[in-house]
């Protein structure tokens, strides 16, 4: 009775863990446990199914190997409960225990549950940079969140790139140097692939039996999963990538779907990198010379920035952010997002390629899939449970905030300063999916006419009076009452004709 059940988590796989660190492998338990809830409250990407399963087992190893005690608990196990109470009762009588010790979780609905539990003890998840009573004590009272101000403390208080008090090159924010279009190139490099083991190669069959309908490509199956491969990843990247990652991070071209992306944003959200000494050994490549300042600032950004401001406004709104519909938007999302079955060539890549590789980068996510639900008015619930589902390394704090806020600007302007909605001319501008698509880019109206060129003008004429009262809108707003009556009339109509042909 005297030792305690830890508690750990798919998305909580870090050695140095708040609840490891305060347990005692000589008298504490650790359980892990893979449950239905989790696996099917939205339905995962088997490809996502299968990595969290997995790096959990391999992570358990890691444990065992460190000297804990691991009760770990399959899916396919005839006793599994189907849920995390479930399984935290069953092992507290397993082994005659009455006390749980556990790292917060990084979703409000399982904070929410696991305080109901009988003594249970929940330590701060500290493997972030802003804990979340000072982000909500700096957001407090602001007319509005801007990230950059956020990022500005971030890198103040972590020292990178920073030159005494003075940010390195005489600028926070490289973003204007990160906009190039990129061209097809033979040598473009490929994120490595690990080939599944015999854990892995379990899961991959159960994942198969058991989850035969979810959304995804299993096959072939490629992400690392223990600590070593994911570090291994990350080094691949900084050699081979990140010198060009800057110029490119917003690129997007058919059938290149890594580019010079990092593509471990799915290890880092589980907990097998370590978000600080990623952000290190970035600003070392740049203090060596090896890689330019506008790469370094830009992946570093992403993550003590964007990345913990979001977490940030995530914890200070929920609950209820995830409820927000300011722009009032109904509609149900259409069926191409689960199949990829449309005529517009940027959709049909960039859901093809989530369906393949359980991966877009932020530009695909944000200026495609997004600004297209933004524009058509899809109900920004059902497009953060899909986003949710189809990524790798989607968790609700991290993908909520991207979604509801960034994307569809569903908070109003909490978190974006405007709404990013573009028409065809920002996917011709950075890709090159417009080549080949039936629909024409440059038309303006008419039924060959790109449908991001008659959504763009009826999202502005819908939304009006909210938008010109933004000073990054309101130009917009003027252009549009500027249309002859006749020229607006038939944008409207083919938008709503468009729409209506939505399944």
């Amino acid at each position: 009775m005297s030792g305690r059940l830890i508690l750990v988590l798919g998305d909580q796989l870090s050695p140095g863990l708040s609840s490891l660190a305060a347990g005692d492998p000589r008298t504490d338990r650790v359980l892990m446990a893979e449950v239905m809830a989790e696996a099917s409250y939205v339905p995962h990407h088997k490809k996502k199914l299968v990595f969290v399963f997995s790096a959990m087992r391999h992570f358990a190893q890691e444990l065992r190997e460190a000297g804990w005690q691991v009760d770990y608990v399959t899916l396919d196990d005839p006793a599994n409960s189907g849920s995390l109470g479930g399984e935290v009762l069953r092992a507290l009588a397993r082994h005659n225990l009455s006390r749980v010790l556990a790292t917060e979780p990084g979703e409000w609905r399982l904070v929410e549950e696991m305080r109901g539990w009988s003594d249970v003890e929940l330590l701060p998840d500290d493997r972030f940079l802003a804990d979340r009573a000072g982000f909500a004590g700096w957001a407090e009272g602001r007319k509005g969140l801007r990230m950059e101000h956020f990022y500005r403390l971030m890198r103040r208080k972590t020292g990178l790139l920073m030159d005494g008090g003075e940010p390195a090159g005489g600028r926070w924010n490289f973003d204007a140097d990160n906009r190039s279009r990129a061209e097809p190139d033979l040598l473009m490099p490929q994120p490595p692939r690990f080939a599944p083991d015999a854990i892995t190669t379990q899961v991959l069959d159960m994942v198969a039996r058991r989850f035969p309908d979810n959304f995804g490509t299993l096959e072939p199956f490629w992400f690392a999963v223990t600590r070593a491969d994911a570090e291994a990843a990350f080094a691949h990247f900084l050699t081979h990538a990140l010198p060009r990652f800057g110029t490119y991070q917003d690129a997007m071209l058919a059938g290149r779907p890594f580019l010079y992306h990092a593509v471990v944003a799915q290890y880092l959200n589980a907990g097998l990198l370590d978000p600080l000494a990623m952000c290190r050994a970035v600003e070392a490549e740049w203090r060596a010379g090896r890689v330019p300042l506008n790469s370094a600032e830009g992946f570093i950004r992403q993550i003590i920035g964007w990345r913990e401001f979001v977490r940030g406004i995530y914890w200070w709104k929920m609950p209820g952010y995830d409820r927000v519909n300011a722009l009032e938007a109904h509609r149900p999302l259409p069926s191409f997002y689960w199949t990829a079955d449309t005529r517009m060539a940027c959709l049909n890549a960039c859901i093809s390629q989530t369906r393949d590789e359980a991966y877009a980068h932020h530009i695909q996510r944000l200026m495609v899939t997004g600004n297209f639900a933004l524009l058509a008015g899809i109900d920004p619930h059902a497009l953060h449970e899909w986003y949710l589902a189809v990524y790798a390394d989607a968790y609700e704090w991290v993908e909520l905030p991207n979604t509801v806020g960034m994307s569809q600007f569903a908070d109003g302007g909490l978190l974006a300063s405007k709404p990013y909605a573009a028409s065809g001319a920002y996917i011709d501008r950075m890709s090159d999916y417009c080549w080949g698509c039936v629909y024409d880019v440059k038309a303006k109206a008419g039924p060959k006419a790109c449908p991001f060129n008659l959504l763009y003008w009826d999202f502005i004429a819908r939304h009006r009076e909210r938008l010109v009262r933004n000073p990054r809108m309101a130009q917009m707003v003027r252009t549009w009452e500027r249309f002859a009556p006749e020229r607006q009339e038939q944008l409207r109509r083919d938008a709503a004709r468009f729409l209506d042909a939505l399944a």
